[in-house]
């Protein structure tokens, strides 16, 4: 298969110089961790998992040798089964809940586990871990999605699995979402975001870069042309302060850095700099933490609450603190400030107490580039284009978040658009739900059980 897409990425880009900080396990390692698995009768990894793999099943079947049939039982419930084997939060979902975890020993490494069956079966594209069903004049239905991100590719994945006919309109040039243009390069580079993807069109999937709805293509035209449409484009930009300064270089959103610093070679070399984080999320420290691994001289993270109110994982704020990021707490940015020739100098912040700005407690904190990671903009054009399409207060698409219908008939949606950014998986689980739903009306067939327990 010609990987297009893969072929697109420049070869020098910022992000190379990030090695990857859960290597690929071998086979040995791979089927002594499996040994340990207690095949427990509750698995109440399962139930931690959003996609509800069934783990103890695919874990076995590493330990027998069966890494085909381990991707397989993976790639059931989560066809990305791949990238979110390394970008969950494992610490917290199914390996914060291995029996292990409870007796205070260490837990299964069920991320490395799953990443090494997914890995090994997706490396060949041509090995058929699914075989799509044809399609059948009368029953086979067309679809489209908007964005190509985790919840439409898993949406068109599994409706290409079962005949139907799946294109993802894109408007960027590279597709994927936020796996390729947003997760930290320590846990997955783009082109393996991209390998992804790739794997996903070999089901038979069609994929349309540069294509934005309502530009290029109308709402109205899907509508007329398909039998569903699936909105999955995450969030919209980066958001700003708004305060003096804040206009002009080196100051960027958080995730438009990210998406710099993965696929343009032109982004601003961070060895030697000072760095400025502005927020206290999963974003920030991501954006920090890559900084402190490509070499800056100086890292701050600054949060206008505690510590202990960051929303950041706190596996991920710990790892920061080991990696040398300076925590800034109870600081609010007030302004930037240049030299004569623009060119950026310090954050102002001052301090916060009880919510509020203490007078008088303004100071700069130097810096070379500062990245903002207070949230992104909601997306409201794409209701306009779509008739029926609500949204809530927050900017979010209201939908059903069992089946991902809206308030259209013809249109279901799912991921960060949804439910104001989570976790890929759950984007995924989003995508697969609607999936499964829409085919079971199209057959009218039951809906399939969101999980089944295999056997070893």
């Amino acid at each position: 298969m010609n990987r297009t897409f893969l072929n697109q990425l420049p070869p020098e880009r910022i992000e190379l110089g990030l090695p990857d900080k859960k290597p690929l396990m071998g086979e040995a390692e791979a089927r002594s961790e499996a040994d340990r698995c207690l095949y427990c009768t509750d698995a109440p990894c399962i139930k931690a998992c959003p996609t509800e793999i069934d783990i103890p099943t695919f874990i076995k079947k590493i330990a027998t040798g069966n890494v085909t049939g381990s991707a397989k039982t993976i790639f059931e419930q989560n066809l990305l089964g791949y990238s979110c084997s390394r970008v969950c939060p494992v610490e917290v979902l199914c390996e914060g809940s291995c029996v292990y975890t409870a007796w205070q020993h260490r837990p299964i490494s069920i991320g490395k586990l799953q990443r090494y069956a997914t890995e090994h079966a997706t490396k060949n594209l041509d090995a058929q871990i699914f075989t799509p069903k044809a399609a059948v004049a009368g029953r086979s239905k067309k679809v489209a999605c908007i964005g190509a991100g985790p919840a439409s590719l898993a949406f068109a994945g599994y409706l290409a699995i079962e005949g139907h006919s799946a294109v993802i309109f894109e408007k960027r040039a590279t597709p994927g979402g936020l796996n390729a243009t947003g997760v930290a390069p320590y846990k997955l580079h783009a082109e393996d975001a991209l390998r992804e993807v790739e794997w996903v069109r070999s089901l038979g999937v069609e994929i349309k870069t540069g294509v934005e709805i309502g530009k290029d293509i109308k709402g109205a035209q899907l509508l007329a042309e398909y039998d569903a449409v699936f909105i999955g484009v995450g969030l919209g930009d980066d958001s700003r302060l708004d305060v003096p300064g804040e206009v002009g270089v080196n100051v960027h959103g958080a995730t438009a850095w990210i998406e710099k610093m993965k696929l343009d070679p032109r982004a601003t070399p961070i060895r030697g700099c000072t760095i400025a984080v502005i927020g206290g999320g999963n974003t920030a420290i991501d954006v920090a933490r890559e900084c402190a691994l490509l070499g800056a001289a100086e890292v701050v993270m600054i949060y206008r609450r505690g510590a202990d109110e960051m929303s950041g994982y706190k596996h991920e704020l710990d790892g920061g603190r080991k990696e040398g990021v300076r925590f800034v707490t109870h600081a609010q940015p007030t302004g930037f400030v240049r030299d004569e020739r623009g060119a950026l100098l310090a954050v102002t912040v001052v301090t916060m107490k009880d919510g509020k700005p203490v007078a008088g407690t303004e100071r700069d904190i130097a810096c070379d580039l500062a990245a903002l990671a207070i949230g992104q903009s909601k997306l409201r054009a794409i209701a306009a284009e779509l008739p029926g399409v609500a949204l809530d207060a927050r900017g979010c698409v209201v939908a059903d978040p069992k089946t991902g219908a809206t308030g259209n008939l013809k249109v279901f949606s799912g991921g960060d658009c949804i439910n104001g950014g989570k976790e890929v998986v759950n984007a995924v689980a989003d995508g697969r739900n609607a999936a499964r739903h829409l085919h079971a009306l199209w057959s009218a067939s039951p809906i399939p059980t969101r999980f089944t327990r295999g056997g070893p």
